[in-house]
């Protein structure tokens, strides 16, 4: 069977390739790529070698490639990806009988996304049967795909505004979530008992509703400004946070109860957790 895919792992008979969404397209880990079109156990030497071979390819090396964060069994690492465009162009430097069969393989899993570009309702219908498949209700995931699309709004607006890599997006997006929850991405996700999981799948509603509005308030304020570049946007982001942070302390203050939870759905679903709180 040559073609097996999950969200992030391709297989080629057999082989894994590791791949990222990264301006609405796939880019694949070159590295995997080459292992496996080839049968040496070096692939950093072999593409070394490769560009030595094609100096057209070296060339224009800079222009296909770009290092990606890519989780490993190690944690996330950054990695050099190329698209499938690009990819193919790295294939014609090497003479391997599969690169034919790797040539159709690419062109089938590259075109799951393009459908998704071209109906991006083909994507919503994705993420929703996941989301219901893992046990999350109804109205939980309406919030969810809300957010995706929130957040989707500030990172093309934040990539349209001098924002060029994903260590651009993790500082902004830090921002926003300390100015809303006084706490950084990775330490929410240590105070909810995660580890790799995405810490929004495990946030209760008032959690996303919070996240939502310090995103698409700083989108606004963003467009409002007309900010460019970096420090400015950074500004935005805590600004917008901000917002979101007042309105928690609001809540928390007419509730009496803290809005963040410890609570997460790595072993109960969150449908069942608020069909127990019912009953």
């Amino acid at each position: 069977m040559e073609e097996e895919i999950s969200n992030k792992i391709a297989i080629f008979r057999g082989k894994k390739v590791r791949r990222t969404i990264w301006k609405n397209e796939w880019w694949f880990v070159i590295e995997d790529v080459v292992l496996s079109l080839i049968d040496s156990n070096d692939p950093k030497q072999y593409i070394q070698r490769m560009k030595y071979r094609d100096p057209e390819l070296e060339k224009g090396w800079v222009q296909i490639v770009h290092t990606l964060e890519i989780v490993t069994a190690g944690g996330k690492q950054r990695m050099n990806c190329a698209s499938t465009e690009g990819i193919f162009r790295i294939i014609q430097s090497i003479p391997s009988p599969k690169a034919e069969p790797f040539k159709r393989w690419l062109a089938k899993v590259g075109y799951e996304r393009v459908q998704e570009i071209n109906d991006p309702e083909l994507g919503t219908k994705r993420t929703m049967a996941i989301y219901k498949a893992k046990g999350y209700s109804e109205s939980w995931i309406e919030k969810r795909m809300r957010g995706i699309a929130i957040r989707e709004d500030l990172t093309e607006e934040w990539g349209d505004r001098g924002v060029e890599d994903e260590k651009g997006y993790a500082i902004l997006s830090a921002e926003i979530t300390k100015a809303t929850f006084n706490m950084t991405p990775s330490q929410y996700k240590k105070f909810k008992g995660l580890k790799r999981e995405n810490l929004r799948d495990h946030m209760n509603d008032i959690e996303l509703i919070l996240t939502m509005l310090g995103e698409a308030t700083t989108t606004k304020i963003t467009r409002d400004r007309d900010s460019r570049g970096f420090p400015k946007l950074r500004k935005d982001s805590r600004d917008g946070g901000a917002v979101a942070g007042r309105t928690r302390a609001d809540i928390e203050k007419q509730s009496g109860k803290e809005v963040m939870v410890r609570k997460n759905y790595l072993n109960n679903p969150e449908s069942q957790k608020k069909i127990s709180k019912r009953k």
